[in-house]
């Protein structure tokens, strides 16, 4: 076999160019509407889930204990393709961007989704996860809706945020929240708002770490997120 000998014995800089797939595994629940199907011409909006720490792992019924998937058991007719996926026990959403995105692909592929109308939401580690991925792809998205989440600075946060300036960003928050502190939030806000972006935070003044739960029951919050269009 020939192998490149110039530049033994001395170290030099390389630049290597390629493309690489990763295997991608994830479990997900799929929520289609009701009436889906019964229009062959009709695009539906999708909403992203990301759930949080506890439901890691390889048990779906662990999803549809919050958020989204606990919302469209109780409503098939709930007027959005869902996809809802559970993050491997070992691993933190932020660590699975490439993947969600793989999922995303594939669920727009295969279904009747408006791509122009993809939103973006997540609780806990969810929130986390909704805000690096929607600032790695903000194009994605018509809007992003991050609970309780926040951003490591080593991740390049809050300065990464800068990505979403033309992307809707609602964010949830308790006061009292003892798990993800209430400054995680308003700081992504904050420096959203100071790029010119288009931020709005709600602070429970009396909730602790479970704000998802009054916010994914109210009905407008799904009004606003349809004002929007990518």
């Amino acid at each position: 076999m020939s192998r490149k000998t110039k530049g033994a014995g001395k170290q030099t800089s390389k630049l290597l160019e390629a493309e690489a797939r990763i295997p991608v595994r994830l479990n997900y629940l799929l929520h289609l509407p009701a009436d889906y199907g019964k229009d062959p011409d009709k695009r539906w909006p999708l909403i992203l889930f990301l759930h949080g720490m506890g439901e890691r792992g390889d048990d779906l019924g662990k999803v549809k204990i919050h958020g989204i998937p606990k919302r469209v058991e109780r409503d098939p007719s709930f007027p959005f393709v869902t996809v809802s996926p559970q993050c491997p026990l070992d691993s933190v959403w932020t660590s699975q961007l490439p993947a969600l995105e793989t999922l995303l692909d594939s669920v727009l592929d295969q279904y009747a989704v408006d791509p122009a109308r993809v939103y973006l939401t997540g609780l806990s580690m969810g929130g986390y996860g909704s805000w690096a991925l929607g600032s790695q792809s903000p194009q994605r998205f018509a809007a992003v809706v991050p609970i309780c989440g926040g951003g490591r600075p080593e991740a390049g946060f809050p300065a990464k945020v800068a990505a979403l300036k033309e992307v809707p960003v609602w964010a949830f928050h308790g006061a009292k929240d003892d798990v993800v502190p209430l400054a995680e939030s308003e700081t992504l806000v904050d420096h959203l708002r100071s790029v010119g972006g288009d931020a709005r935070l709600t602070v429970y003044p009396d909730c602790g770490h479970n704000s998802w739960a009054q916010t994914y029951d109210n009905p407008y919050l799904y009004r606003w997120m349809l004002k929007y269009h990518r």
